[in-house]
């Protein structure tokens, strides 16, 4: 398993981070041991998950962070393992009403740290943003937890180039940490506009892009194999799926699915390793977040772990 370092800290995560939104929920508490087990036998040791996620489904709230907490007390050797979550996220039935405030997150951070057995949060995102509050308010109150022990790193979710501008702005004119990384909707395959149920996601975008290029802020994408758009592509061509041809369905797309098809054939390695080797041979520290739903597509996931691709074939399939 390749390592990286993500820039400024001293957290030394795999190259590819497990996501976990639907582990104790839609996947068994069983099968979510056994992919974490998986991924740790593997060397994989960064793992990603988020106060909200099932809140979505009848009675699950909190099943994510409390499967990983019932496994870490499990398994043990928690300092082995980079934990991140994320909070601030509006409640689901009211998106418009931002929780960014010192009552919310702290509520939040306490919430996860019993769930999650730990006394600390490696890294903490801030999984949406408030624009109607100065970003030197946000970063202060994030300061506050890090003093008090709660989290060690903080970054952002779904935040716009220009918030995360100021944002890095600030922190360098006020010699505090501030975020230490980005983590957007990104993949080879583009969403077609309009087709994102959720306005508050942020996809990455070219001035984002520019962004992370300049600065080397790290980028730790979810969403990177597309609900499995290469796969399904491979296996079903232009019979795949409506609603993952609304989705990504798109010339651009098309076309670098053959290309990774194309890839994957000369090297011996699922298709659905391809966009996460492209995405980690990005030019600033780039560690996609995979959803896997089964063992099989988690292991098909990891034979991207050390695959390094030359930069023209990077251009190349970004250039589709």
């Amino acid at each position: 398993m390749r390592y990286v370092t993500i820039p400024s800290t001293d957290l030394h995560v795999s190259g590819i981070c497990l996501g976990t939104a639907t582990f104790g929920s839609e996947i068994t508490a069983e099968e979510s041991f056994k992919m974490m087990y998986q991924f740790t036998a593997a060397a994989g040791n960064f793992i990603d998950t988020a106060r909200v996620y099932a809140d979505w489904l009848p009675g699950g709230h909190g099943a994510s962070e409390t499967t990983i907490g019932r496994w870490l007390a499990q398994r043990g050797g928690r300092d082995s393992i980079v934990l991140a979550t994320k909070g601030a996220h509006p409640d689901l039935k009211a998106m418009n009403v931002s929780r960014m405030s010192q009552n919310a997150i702290s509520a939040d951070i306490e919430e996860s740290l019993r769930c999650l057995q730990t006394d600390y949060i490696d890294l903490y995102w801030l999984h949406r943003d408030d624009t109607a509050m100065p970003v030197a308010d946000i970063l202060g109150m994030m300061e506050s937890f890090v003093e008090q022990g709660k989290i060690r790193y903080y970054g952002c979710s779904n935040w716009r180039m220009r918030r995360i501008r100021e944002a890095l702005d600030c922190a360098k004119a006020t010699c505090i940490q501030g975020f230490v990384g980005d983590q957007p909707m990104w993949s080879l395959a583009e969403w077609n506009p309009g087709v994102i149920g959720d306005p508050t996601l942020v996809s990455m975008s070219p001035e984002l892009f520019g962004l992370h290029c300049a600065t080397g802020l790290a980028a730790i994408p979810y969403s990177s194999q597309a609900k499995g758009f290469f796969t399904k592509f491979a296996r079903n061509g232009d019979s795949i799926a409506p609603p993952m041809k609304r989705r990504f369905w798109n010339e651009r797309n098309l076309a670098r699915a053959e290309k990774a098809m194309e890839l994957a054939g000369q090297m011996h390695i699922p298709v659905a390793a391809i966009p996460l080797a492209w995405l980690a041979c990005q030019p600033f520290v780039t560690v996609p977040i995979i959803g896997p739903r089964n063992s099989m597509q988690l292991a098909e996931s990891l034979t991207a772990a050390d695959i390094v691709l030359p930069p023209e074939t990077v251009e190349d399939l970004r250039a589709g």
